[in-house]
């Protein structure tokens, strides 16, 4: 933190403009150096970017930053730079050359942010999220998260935890029997409106199938037009398609985003019960795990006998001789295109009830079992009679709640966090 770190911040050159960051203490000294002056903090200036008035490396734009109030906490400055190659490594030679200045790593800024208080570790998940995010869906939860709508929220449980622990601490000093009877009549009550909530955030979607796709698994028996299907689906001839049975012999998947929420769709082996054949005999072990881990599966096969919550498709209805199926869920042809907008727009209705609600904040995995920490120490006091049990059982939630946003972490668990950013975040 006593070093003072630099790295381009925009995007990979050759870009029209290029921004190169520099914060920590010799933030100033540096633009100094290469500017000559320090500009009018928070305005942009005009200025030639030089190790001397006869080494010129470009013509830029500058602004100072001084901490505390700053991206990072610390001072801070920026140059704009044009965006070719040799401008961006000349500025960046020049930088590494002053004293007290090195390259940043990965998530190095926001790290700063983060250890300054600008930013809390839930949202500063939020902001990697933002970075990765790529449907619509992803983005608007992820701005909702690293603009504090989760940090808010912990804050306001938190909050209602310590006016809670103040309430026992003074039963504690001041009662005349070690008896919960002598809190105030909505403690229990006020405690139990706490948990509900908790129940109701942890009953939302999570975050994981925002991030990774709502998966849709397409299996049947071998030819059964899976492969076709898929093709169509994703709107590219990814899979390949040829009469002869066991021609997909692995799980092919491809990631697409309609109206903006984000699918994971998987081709799978055709599945037969018995096969001479060892590597297709691989591809259906893996068909069936596939099949397991699917959010939904697309059963092309004879009615009835796919996995338990599969959607009936009658596929290659425009096939002489295929199977029908009375009481599919659909029924389409993947060359012809009929049906398919109709399979769609299903997918998209059953998926976006399986996302969480545009705007709202998703929970993650580290967060959702935080907050079930929480929960489980309330639900525990509540249960309690001993005043000195009920303080241990809210000390516990505030624990819980103080890691969530970060007042409690480790390195590790800052590591793996900040090396999901670019080096120039």
């Amino acid at each position: 933190m006593n070093d003072t770190i630099f790295a381009l911040s925009s995007g990979a050159p050759p870009a029209a403009i290029a921004v190169m960051r520099v914060s920590g203490p010799q933030a100033k000294d540096a633009l100094h150096a290469l500017a000559g002056s320090l500009p009018v903090p928070r305005k942009a200036s005009y200025r030639a970017i030089g190790v001397s008035r006869e080494t010129i490396l470009d013509h830029a734009l500058v602004l100072w930053f001084p901490g505390p109030a700053t991206a990072t906490g610390e001072d801070l400055a920026e140059l704009h730079l044009h965006g070719g190659r040799a401008v961006i490594g000349a500025v960046e030679a020049a930088l590494a050359e002053l004293p007290g200045l090195r390259r940043a790593v990965p998530g190095e800024f926001t790290r700063r942010a983060f250890a300054n208080g600008r930013i809390d570790f839930a949202e500063a998940e939020g902001l990697a999220d933002l970075l990765s995010a790529e449907t619509e869906l992803q983005r608007r939860s992820a701005i909702a998260m690293a603009g504090g709508s989760l940090s808010r929220q912990v804050d306001d449980w938190r909050g209602q935890v310590l006016t809670a622990s103040a309430m026992v601490e003074a039963v504690l000093d001041f009662g005349d029997e070690d008896d919960v009877a002598d809190l105030p009549r909505d403690f229990v009550q006020k405690l139990d409106a706490l948990a509900m909530e908790l129940h109701g955030w942890l009953a939302r979607p999570r975050a994981e199938a925002l991030r990774e796709g709502f998966r849709v698994v397409l299996a049947g028996p071998p030819n059964a037009g899976k492969s076709t299907l898929f093709n169509a689906l994703v709107e590219d001839e990814a899979a390949i398609t040829a009469p002869l049975a066991g021609t997909t012999r692995d799980v092919l998947t491809r990631p697409i985003a309609m109206e903006g929420i984000p699918f994971v769709f998987a081709d799978t082996a055709g599945l037969r019960d018995e096969t001479d054949d060892a590597i297709e005999a691989i591809g259906i072990d893996r068909a069936l795990a596939a099949v397991d881990n699917a959010d939904l599966v697309l059963w092309l096969g004879p009615m009835g006998e796919g996995p338990e919550g599969a959607w009936e498709i009658a596929a290659q209805i425009d096939r002489l001789g295929h199977a029908d199926k009375p009481a599919a869920r659909h029924r389409l042809s993947a060359i012809s295109g009929e049906g398919l907008d109709a399979l769609r727009a299903d997918l998209i209705e059953k998926a976006r009830n399986a996302m969480p609600r545009p705007g709202d904040a998703a929970l993650n995995a580290r967060q959702h079992a935080l907050l079930s920490d929480a929960l489980s120490a309330l639900e525990d006091g509540l249960q309690e009679r001993d005043p000195l049990l009920v303080a241990e059982c809210l000390r516990r939630g505030r624990v819980a709640f103080d890691a969530l946003v970060g007042r409690a972490t480790t390195e590790d668990m800052l590591d793996a966090l900040f090396g999901r950013f670019c080096i120039g975040k």
